[in-house]
């Protein structure tokens, strides 16, 4: 089972509108082009597929998305308008990866840039993993670790302690992925019994300067996407960049 994940796509409305550093439905279709190369059987758009949350900006999206030989899936990032997403297609929270089962969460807090789970939420998650043992991936928009970063960890996920807690008593959960940092990250969570990895993924779009107190944009490193490879109990994954 090959997983691609791709993220913070930041498209407009207007297909030629450009972002800091390029022109983000252009530099989409590359990544999702690049992507196609590698036989993915499942995709995933971990948020902000949007910058200005319009309909068009997700008609654009979708046919973008559509080129692509395989089923493909879709979360809400900070800046997404989550009805107009579900008018062009559906938001699942979980995806069968045959041996693997892939959980959906939403992070978004209307208006604002942080992300948050919540109570309800997260009890919910908790009842899903009682019904189900397999290896498991959680995918969402905000990261659920501090990444280095002052002014991004301070819009992460600000829960992030009450998911950890969940998380401890269900060892059938490997590793989280998500999107907003904009960057390749791996790390992990130490639990009792183990621990959890967590990945973060370059954006299709512009890329953040990793490490910096203060928002900054990396202009030297290029648009990509994550590879997860699912094979037994076994969870490979790299980053690929892409020419633009």
């Amino acid at each position: 089972m090959r997983l691609i994940q791709i993220t913070d796509c930041h498209l407009h409305a207007d297909p030629e509108a450009r972002s800091r550093v390029g022109v983000p439905l252009r530099q989409l279709q590359a990544v999702v082009a690049h992507a196609q190369r590698q036989r993915p059987d499942v995709v995933l758009v971990t948020g902000d597929v949007s910058e200005d949350e319009t309909p068009a900006s997700y008609r654009h999206a979708v046919e973008t998305f559509a080129s692509m030989e395989c089923p493909w899936f879709w979360l809400p990032g900070n800046h997404d308008h989550p009805q107009f997403m579900a008018e062009q297609r559906e938001i699942l929270d979980d995806i069968d990866l045959g041996d693997w089962r892939l959980l959906v969460l939403d992070t978004q807090v209307n208006g604002q840039p942080h992300g948050e789970l919540g109570q309800a939420q997260l009890q919910t998650l908790a009842g899903r993993l009682e019904e189900d043992e397999r290896p498991t991936l959680l995918a969402m928009h905000h990261p659920p670790l501090e990444i280095g970063s002052a002014w991004m960890d301070a819009i992460g996920l600000h829960d992030r302690e009450a998911l950890w807690q969940t998380l401890a008593a269900y060892r059938q959960v490997r590793a989280i992925v998500c999107g907003h940092i904009h960057q390749a990250f791996a790390s992990h969570y130490s639990l009792e019994d183990g621990e959890i990895a967590v990945y973060g993924t370059p954006s299709s779009s512009d890329q953040f300067l990793g490490g910096s107190p203060e928002f900054a944009i990396d202009e030297a490193s290029r648009p990509g996407y994550r590879i997860i490879d699912l094979q037994g109990q076994k969870l490979t994954t790299w980053v690929e960049r892409v020419d633009v």
